[in-house]
């Protein structure tokens, strides 16, 4: 099946269309009915113009899965290897783009079950359980990128493959989501301290903790941290996953993990005056770090999308950190002068320090932004003025007008980092995707 690509000039002037359209006035999203259906309908033309890019032209025909490298003009480069979370990134937001756009639902349901079938057929462990977290280009362990697990990596194939059994109804892929939930839960939850072990070998030992007298590539897990610690990234992930799981397994246990987990990450890993701790003890002592704003504005959308499916959507404390953490990145990540959040700084007493500007964090201020306005909109107008901004310094520095798609960094004022490739193991689609689905669905007023 071939999605044809629009022409250059097209996008250029949809692109431009679009921020006119998008970039409201202070008065936030409530005023003129009719210009903000307009604008959620040039979002939707972005978010489409978007993954006409990505499928069917990632689908790999004869390794399975999806590419995972492309250069700016979207010509494919050869992969390394296969990389679970990159695979099940691809499949959620196929998945999730189903539900979102109705008249291309069953399209896309093709290739969420290519998807699908690759982290079931050929990630899959089938001599110890769980899923691989990265394997050799032809889909095949290697001793050189080694066999650890991960549960940063199992959470996204819980994600994903909870989202196509949502949406397709597939009974494989809620196979694939209770398995690769019940290997985790059985071999890495923490029964006494809450939350889970992180890095677990092949066959399930959870690894609690390094050795002093090992070189530093040897004390540390796949995310680099020193094995035995707990993360904020993997447990906010995990929280999404189980969150999206939950809506389609109504087993006790799901919900359970859930709250546990929710609970960690909006009482333990969030803390005043609005930051993530980013790594923490096994009973979870923080450890000293950065604070990352991108994480900050993504965790609070989780931690609302979370409640929501706790069934306490109007829980007021948790509306409360998720608020912090977004006015937080405000006060001491935002770019006052070209719009845009920093990548990281201090928490707080000191200036942002990394000013680069990383396409996931401004995909996810974006759409934090936006639930903020939704929210309290009557009460300020800040979320509606930096959502304008937000979305001008995308337009401007991160949106491609010449070959289409996001760009992975730009420097502070907008000066493009790198050269431009489209995709890598570490850059999906799920972040700008997500973000343009669900900023549509706030303008409109609707919910998934």
């Amino acid at each position: 099946m071939r999605v044809p690509t629009p022409s250059r000039w097209p996008r250029r002037f949809l692109l431009v269309a679009l921020f006119t359209l998008v970039a409201w006035p202070a008065q936030g999203f409530q005023t003129e009915t009719t210009a903000v259906g307009d604008r959620a309908t040039k979002l939707r033309v972005l978010l489409r113009d978007e993954l006409a890019h990505w499928y069917p032209a990632a689908i790999d025909t004869q390794a399975g899965g999806f590419h995972q490298n492309f250069a700016r003009d979207w010509t494919a480069r050869p992969d390394d290897n296969k990389f679970q979370v990159y695979q099940a990134r691809m499949t959620w937001t196929a998945a999730a783009f189903a539900e979102f756009e109705p008249s291309r639902r069953d399209e896309f349901l093709v290739y969420a079950r290519h998807g699908i079938a690759f982290l079931d057929d050929v990630m899959r462990d089938r001599e110890h359980g769980g899923f691989h977290w990265i394997l050799d280009r032809d889909g095949k362990l290697d001793a050189r990128l080694g066999d650890e697990k991960h549960a940063y990596g199992l959470s996204f194939v819980i994600y994903a493959a909870s989202k196509v059994r949502a949406v397709g109804g597939d009974d494989r892929a809620l196979k694939v989501a209770r398995d690769a939930f019940d290997w985790l839960d059985a071999h890495a939850h923490d029964a006494q301290h809450g939350g889970y072990i992180e890095a677990i070998r092949r066959d399930g030992t959870a690894i609690t903790s390094w050795d002093p007298k090992a070189p530093i590539h040897k004390r540390t897990d796949r995310l680099g941290v020193y094995y035995g610690y707990k993360t904020m990234n993997s447990h906010i992930h995990l929280l999404e996953a189980l969150a999206e799981l939950s809506r389609v397994d109504d087993r006790p246990i799901v919900k359970e993990r859930l709250r546990e987990v929710f609970l960690i990450v909006r009482d333990k890993i969030a803390v005043e005056p609005g930051a993530l701790n980013l790594y923490l003890t096994r009973d979870w002592r923080a450890i000293p770090a950065h604070d990352s704003f991108g994480h900050d504005v993504e965790t609070a959308y989780l931690l609302v999308e979370a409640a929501e499916a706790l069934h306490i959507a109007d829980d007021q404390k948790t509306w409360s950190v998720a608020r912090s953490l977004v006015d937080h990145a405000l006060d001491w990540g935002w770019d006052d002068q070209h719009g845009g959040f920093y990548d990281k700084g201090d928490s707080f007493a000191t200036p942002a320090y990394d000013l680069t500007k990383v396409w996931w964090t401004e995909a996810e201020g974006l759409n934090a932004l936006a639930v903020m306005d939704r929210k309290f909109g009557k009460e300020t107008d800040r979320y509606a003025k930096a959502f304008a901004r937000q979305w001008e310094f995308i337009e401007r520095s991160l949106l491609d007008l010449e070959h289409g798609g996001w760009f992975a960094e730009t420097a502070r004022g907008g000066k493009l980092i790198g050269d431009g490739a489209k995709a890598n193991q570490w850059k999906a689609n799920y972040h700008t995707a997500r973000a343009m689905m669900n900023v549509s669905r706030l303008l409109q007023g609707t919910r998934s």
